[in-house]
C-alpha cells in the first residue's frame, strides 16, 4: 500500500473501535512522521499559517493538532458577530422545526438524540443551526464563537462514525449518535450550544480550557483528526449573515451572523 493509500484509509467509513484504536495509536507514535510530507501534499494543507514548519511535528497527530501563528485567525471585532468556531466547510445553515429536528443530507436529525433529553432541547426549536465540518487538511482547534459564559457541559456517545459528506448521507445519523461533547453558552440572556461531535478514532475530542467566560475566539478544545461542529440558536436570537452561502469555506473568526439585541 502507498503512503498516500494508507493515508486515505485512515479516513474511510468505519466505526469499529478496535481499528480506531489502532489508528489512533499510530497517528500518536513517531512511526506516522514518515506520512507528514504524504499528508500535506495529499490534503493540501496550507503551511503558511502553521506555528512551526511541517518538518518539526513528531506525529501525525501532533500535525493535525497544531496551532497557528500569531495572527493568522483575525477575530470579527463588533461585539454582535458570531464567529465560525474552527476552520472547515460551512455545510448548512437553516431552521429548527418546531419538533426539534432538522435535515442534513437527506436524513433527519432529532435535537432530542443530539442533546440527550428534551428539556435541553426545547429551548431551541424553531431557532438556527449551522454545521460546520472539518476535513483532514484543516486546523483542528475549537474556539468560542462570542463571549459568554458557559452553563452547561456534557459528553455523550461513544461511536466513531465518519462525518463527511459520504458518511453523513449513508451513515446511521452520526450527529447524533458519535462521542460528542455539549457546551452551552449565555450570552446576554440568549443560550448557544455548540455540539463538538468526533469522528473517526474514539473520544478525540479534547478540552483544552477550563474557564467559564470565555472571550469571543478563545481556544475551547481540539479535535485529532477531522470532525463537526454543529452550532445552535434560540428561535429569533441570530441573523445568519446575508453574503453566507452553503456549501462556503469558512475559518475561524469569519462573521457567520450577529446575535440579535
Amino acid at each position: 500500500m502507498t503512503k498516500k493509500a494508507l493515508l486515505r484509509a485512515f479516513f474511510e467509513l468505519t466505526s469499529s473501535r478496535g481499528v480506531s484504536f489502532v489508528l489512533k495509536s499510530f497517528t500518536r507514535s513517531s512511526l506516522s512522521r514518515v506520512l507528514i510530507p504524504t499528508c500535506v501534499r495529499t490534503f493540501s494543507v496550507d503551511t503558511t499559517d502553521m506555528e512551526r514548519p511541517p518538518a518539526s511535528y513528531r506525529s501525525l497527530q501532533e500535525l493535525f493538532t497544531r496551532r497557528l501563528r500569531d495572527g493568522a485567525r483575525p477575530i470579527d471585532p463588533d461585539p454582535d458577530a458570531v464567529v465560525s468556531p474552527v476552520d472547515g466547510t460551512l455545510s448548512s445553515c437553516d431552521t429548527i422545526t418546531a419538533e426539534h429536528t432538522f435535515t442534513v443530507k437527506g436524513q433527519s436529525y432529532s435535537l432530542l438524540q443530539m442533546l440527550g433529553d428534551a428539556e435541553t432541547a426545547r429551548p431551541y426549536r424553531n431557532g438556527h443551526y449551522l454545521i460546520v465540518y472539518l476535513s483532514p487538511r484543516d486546523y483542528h482547534r475549537i474556539h468560542c464563537p462570542i463571549g459568554g459564559t458557559i452553563v452547561r457541559r456534557r459528553e455523550l456517545g461513544r461511536n466513531s462514525h465518519p462525518v463527511n459528506a459520504t458518511g453523513l448521507r449513508w451513515g446511521n445519523r452520526p450527529l447524533s449518535r458519535n462521542h460528542r461533547v455539549i457546551t452551552e453558552l449565555f450570552v446576554r440572556e440568549k443560550r448557544i450550544m455548540l455540539v463538538m461531535v468526533g469522528a473517526i478514532c474514539v473520544n478525540t475530542i479534547r478540552i483544552t480550557s477550563n474557564t467559564t467566560e470565555p472571550c469571543k475566539g478563545e481556544e475551547l478544545a481540539y479535535f485529532s483528526f477531522g470532525s463537526t461542529v454543529v452550532m445552535l440558536f434560540e428561535q429569533g436570537s441570530f441573523i445568519p449573515e446575508p453574503a453566507i452561502k452553503t456549501p462556503q469555506a469558512v475559518r475561524m473568526g469569519m462573521r457567520l451572523g450577529v446575535l440579535c439585541p
